[in-house]
């Protein structure tokens, strides 16, 4: 399968006065088109930092990032991003939310409106697109946030933790929604997560990076989709899947805590 996206030895520091902090040390990962990959690991392990490199949204301070072979230095138009708190701007309708990256490509307002009438209706909110982001719960909130990231078609789509913050049933809910928009559009899909049933339930691949963004497993997650994200917790295979991805998460925390 095509790599759509590539890193070759991607390495991270942070200075602090005079302290050069490492948080990535050499990775090198591929992301197959039309994949659903997922990266875990213990907090502050970089995974959250790789993707925003990846995304164009941070530098590397050695190595590089590929997309479709094209080196990447700066955000791309087919890259969707969306991070784990809203940054929908508050003083706009849900509606004129979504619209917002069109606008900004000068879209016409005809196109625009129905695009984001489409939208507004795949990912539940019909009805309330007149309303603004106070006036939303969180899971609403998160719904809207996915729909202004489609809102351009992005044929890639790099997700930080976007529902960590919601209780366990919302979790599920927009779990399922964005596997059913994700299903057959083609798109790659680069997911970052703490929860290891949320990396299984949603993965093609999940990845577990260590200290330093040291990738401790890479492996495929084979169970059949379309999956149903609440039932398929109940399988014997995602039983074993979440034993042996525990073991590593495990031995990353252990080296993690080695390095401190």
């Amino acid at each position: 399968m095509t790599a759509i996206i590539r890193t070759e030895q991607v390495s991270k520091l942070f200075v602090r006065g005079n302290q050069e902090i490492p948080v990535l040390s050499d990775i090198s990962v591929q992301i197959e088109q039309g994949s659903f990959v997922v990266m875990v690991g213990p907090s502050g392990c970089g995974k959250s930092t790789l993707l925003n490199i990846i995304a164009g949204l941070l530098p590397a301070t050695s190595g590089k990032v590929y997309y479709q072979e094209s080196l990447m230095v700066k955000p791309r138009l087919e890259v969707g991003y969306l991070a784990q708190k809203d940054t929908l701007m508050p003083w706009r309708t849900i509606e004129r939310n979504i619209q917002m990256p069109l606008e900004i490509r000068k879209v016409g307002r005809a196109i625009r409106q129905h695009k984001a009438s489409g939208l507004i209706e795949k990912v539940g909110l019909k009805g309330r697109e007149k309303m603004y982001p106070h006036e939303l719960s969180g899971g609403m909130l998160r719904r809207a946030s996915l729909a202004r990231m489609l809102s351009t078609d992005p044929e890639t789509l790099l997700l930080d933790e976007p529902f960590a913050a919601l209780d366990a049933q919302l979790r599920l809910e927009l779990q399922g929604e964005l596997l059913n928009l994700w299903s057959g559009s083609g798109r790659s899909v680069l997911f970052v997560t703490h929860d290891l049933e949320e990396a299984i339930a949603l993965g093609d691949r999940v990845i577990v990076l260590g200290s330093g963004g040291l990738i401790v497993l890479d492996t495929y997650i084979n169970l059949p989709r379309p999956r149903d994200v609440a039932r398929i917790r109940f399988e014997p295979q995602f039983a074993a899947l979440h034993h042996h991805l525990w073991d590593a998460l495990m031995q990353a925390r252990r080296q993690q805590k080695g390095n401190v």
